[in-house]
């Protein structure tokens, strides 16, 4: 569990927050698509939308920081990982595509917005399952043989992919149905907040699922969460996810508003978290460490200057947006 902090190190916990950050916001905005069909057809689902149209596309700039940073700074990891999961790789693209062209296209085709509303959803649920089942494949174990992944098409579709697919499903909802009960008021903002007690339900259900499957998957996960001296300094993990869910729970039963939302992303980070304890110091389970697949030390710290730069400006225009976007979505439609 020790942590030699050196510039791969460094590297690790950048591409790291670039995904956490990836989740956390394009994963309410993903929820929303999850749970639209729930929504009554009209100013509900229009407000639903508009809560996230300031904010949507710029939420994917994360996902762009986190997959070109593995690629720099860790190309074996990338070369190893995306023939592992190509099909789910693809389907999420195709989703995120479908997803986006449908929220543009529900407003200037009217004509046709049911089906538009579909796609929304079909490609936010799509894109979120296929992100589960990547982190899922991921911590099963890659089969690497000479540097190079050696397995076979469908290596990533097991139960366990499947159960952490569903997890991520669950939890995009939850963020969803929180970001709801902040955005709107009045009947949506009670709808939603009954969303997000099932959500949240479901998905506490899934990650405790998800958490012992895993200690049962490859005996060094069950000796991180379950050895000495490790457990003294993992327990921490479990103790305040139980916290951070009584709270979220009570939140959601009574007349909080941004609070849910608060309460879930810190329920996303500490599951984060336990990934991160989980397959330390390994980028590809069970044999790639993230120094075996560390790009050459002038390259890191050639781009080290470059996120250095661009990470800070990413971070103060996203604040700025959500900052300018403050407030409820007016039954009009609008902020």
């Amino acid at each position: 569990m020790a942590v030699n902090v050196d510039l791969t190190t460094v590297w690790a916990f950048i591409i790291a927050f670039a995904v956490f950050a990836y989740v956390v916001m394009d994963g309410f905005d993903l929820g929303i698509g999850i749970l639209f069909p729930t929504f009554e057809v009209g100013p509900e689902r229009d407000r639903a939308m508009n809560s996230v149209a300031p904010v949507w596309d710029g939420n994917e700039t994360w996902l762009v920081l986190g997959g070109g940073g593995l690629f720099a700074a860790f190309p074996l990891a990338y070369a190893v990982i995306l023939p592992a999961t190509y099909p789910l790789v693809i389907a999420m693209l195709l989703g995120l595509v479908f997803r986006g062209v449908a929220f543009e296209f529900r407003w200037r085709d009217p004509a046709h917005r049911g089906f538009w509303d579909w796609a929304f959803t079909g490609g936010s649920l799509v894109a979120a399952m296929t992100q589960g089942m990547i982190l899922g494949a991921l911590l099963q174990g890659v089969t690497v043989v000479d540097r190079a992944y050696a397995g076979s098409w469908w290596d990533w579709l097991t139960p366990y992919t499947l159960l952490t697919g569903l997890g991520t499903v669950a939890g995009y909802a939850l963020l969803g149905a929180t970001w709801l009960v902040w955005k709107l008021d009045g009947e949506s903002q009670q709808h939603a907040r009954a969303l997000g007690k099932r959500a949240a339900w479901t998905t506490l259900v899934l990650m405790g699922a998800v958490s012992l499957y895993n200690v049962a998957l490859r005996p060094e996960y069950a000796e991180r969460w379950l050895g000495t001296p490790e457990l003294f300094f993992v327990a921490p993990v479990p103790i305040l996810t139980g916290i951070i869910a009584i709270a979220l729970l009570r939140a959601l039963s009574v007349e909080r508003h941004s609070k849910p939302f608060w309460l879930s992303l810190a329920l996303f980070l500490l599951g984060m978290t336990g990934v991160g304890v989980t397959i330390w110091p390994y980028v590809v389970p069970p044999g790639i460490t993230i120094w075996d697949a560390a790009a050459p030390e002038r390259s890191q710290v050639f781009m080290l200057v470059g996120v250095a730069i661009t990470m800070p400006l990413i971070i103060a225009y996203t604040a700025w947006t959500y900052w300018v976007f403050r407030g409820k979505v007016g039954h009009e439609g609008y902020h």
